[in-house]
């Protein structure tokens, strides 16, 4: 499969890019660059990631060994979002089958047309390696159809990538049955952007912060939403943004030559914009300042496309609207922080907590940030680069449960099993005379022998030096 991927970098991003309307670098970032990253780290670390593992003993079970094991849970579901038509249907095909799972993939409506394409791509895999194709399904349906996946006894677990009102359904259908879920819904991510960062650093950190905003016109799970900004550097990035802002192009790079730049693609409808425009409006109104953008883009070439102009927002304030609502929109929003404890308030006052990043020199001060933040995932001094090293993703708060990638994903989706064996021959659990059932055959004082055995050999296994002589002696009947 990643040989695949590799050979059909330009296939597999075109496809995404026709039906999600996002650019080919986009694509190349988003959706085939961390493919390739889980397939490679899957390869690499996925075995070890299942091995069985011992675990330590105890005083009083020291003549046992203990292990966990994972094995397969059976047939697993995922419901995935459209913003990353390729990657959030490929990606937990990846962690399900190679845990020994089967899985039913519902991708979004929004991406039918790409689904089947790329799922056709997993199954293709399988038959080339001698497997049956039928290990994996992929399905497009409305709703209403989804709940007689969601609800059904025989799925083992439920991985689901959207909304969060689409999620309280979810959750709902799938307790029917008590099926788990991991849940990885949207968030309001924070940048986080302290005053002593280097002239040298501040165009990096300025470039960053304009991919992770602009990236797949801002449609991003773990999109940059918020930048909060201390007060020294607060107006170089407005005077150094503005402009770059304004020069961004919206377009569709799939009816464009190479040589033609397509900044910003498509939004997925149009559905969003009325919205947006009130929220961009209702902060203006209250002392926002809107730089650049802040409607939609009627495109010359495309009338129809659904372009959202690159919108520069400065001043917000958490109070605003536009400051707790997630716009997954080519909307860039400033904020000020007038210290440390100022913009990590600012960061935590959403009901969000995805993902977050932060920018500085100070090592304790980054530290700081990044302990307190409210997030699943944070980095430092970049943008969104733990799922490039496949740690864990997911988020809390109002951003969901549960993780996928990594060790985490892959044991997410295993039946996580604790095993007890004898550790030498002969050594073996026997229930003690004065505890043993029925007590009432023991006569006279049976209750209070085994009492007294039972709290022996609790003094013994987890008291003290004197502790362990007080259950010694319980245990012999010398106790008081």
């Amino acid at each position: 499969m990643l040989k695949f991927v590799l050979d059909n970098q330009d296939t597999i991003a075109r496809v995404a890019c026709l039906d999600s309307g996002k650019t080919m670098v986009d694509a190349s970032l988003g959706e085939i660059l961390v493919t390739a990253e889980k397939l490679k780290w899957t390869i690499n670390h996925g075995e070890k990631s299942l091995k069985p593992e011992s675990r330590p003993t105890n005083f009083l079970m020291m003549y046992k060994k203990n292990e966990v094991i994972w094995q397969p849970l059976g047939v697993v579901a995922a419901l995935v979002s459209w913003n990353y038509p390729f990657h959030n249907l490929i990606s937990p095909i990846i962690a399900s089958i190679f845990a020994g799972n089967a899985i039913i993939v519902k991708g979004s409506e929004a991406t039918a047309w790409s689904s089947a394409y790329f799922a056709s791509i997993a199954t293709s895999a399988l038959v080339a390696c001698g497997h049956s194709p039928d290990i994996v399904q992929s399905v497009i349906c409305w709703p209403n159809v989804a709940e007689h996946l969601t609800s059904h006894p025989d799925i083992a677990h439920i991985t689901f990538i959207g909304s969060r009102p689409v999620a309280h359904h979810v959750c709902a259908s799938a307790a029917k049955s008590l099926t788990p879920v991991c849940v990885e819904l949207g968030g309001k991510d924070p940048a986080i952007v302290l005053d002593d960062i280097s002239n040298s650093e501040f165009k990096r950190i300025a470039s960053i912060l304009m991919r992770g905003t602009f990236q797949s016109a801002g449609q991003n799970c773990i999109g940059i939403e918020r930048v909060i900004v201390l007060p020294k550097v607060y107006n170089k990035f407005i005077d150094h943004l503005t402009p770059l802002i304004s020069a961004l192009r919206p377009g569709s790079i799939l009816h464009a030559p190479r040589s033609t730049p397509v900044d910003v693609g498509a939004c997925i409808s149009a559905a969003n914009f009325s919205t947006l425009e009130s929220l961009i409006a209702d902060a203006v109104s209250n002392g926002a300042r809107l730089l650049a953008g802040g409607k939609r883009f009627i495109h010359p070439d495309h009338p129809s496309g659904h372009y959202f102009t690159p919108t520069f927002l400065v001043d917000v304030i958490p109070t605003m609207k536009i400051a707790q609502t997630e716009l997954f929109a080519p909307v860039f929003l400033l904020m000020r922080a007038e210290s440390v404890d100022h913009a990590i308030a600012l960061a935590n006052s959403t009901p969000f907590a995805l993902g977050a990043s932060v920018y500085g020199a100070h090592k304790p001060t980054l530290e700081r940030v990044v302990r307190e933040v409210h997030a699943g995932m944070v980095a430092v001094n970049d943008f969104a680069v733990t799922y490039m090293v496949q740690l864990p993703f997911g988020g809390v708060k109002g951003s969901g449960y549960g993780r996928f990638a990594g060790a985490e994903g892959l044991r997410g989706v295993s039946n996580q099993k604790a095993i007890t064996r004898d550790r030498w021959p002969g050594v073996k659990t026997s229930i003690p005379g004065p505890m043993d059932l029925p007590l009432g055959r023991r006569g006279e004082g049976a209750g209070d022998k085994a009492w007294r055995m039972a709290q022996g050999i609790v003094w013994v296994g987890y008291g003290d030096f004197w502790g362990k002589v007080r259950g010694i002696m319980d245990l012999i009947g010398w106790g008081g």
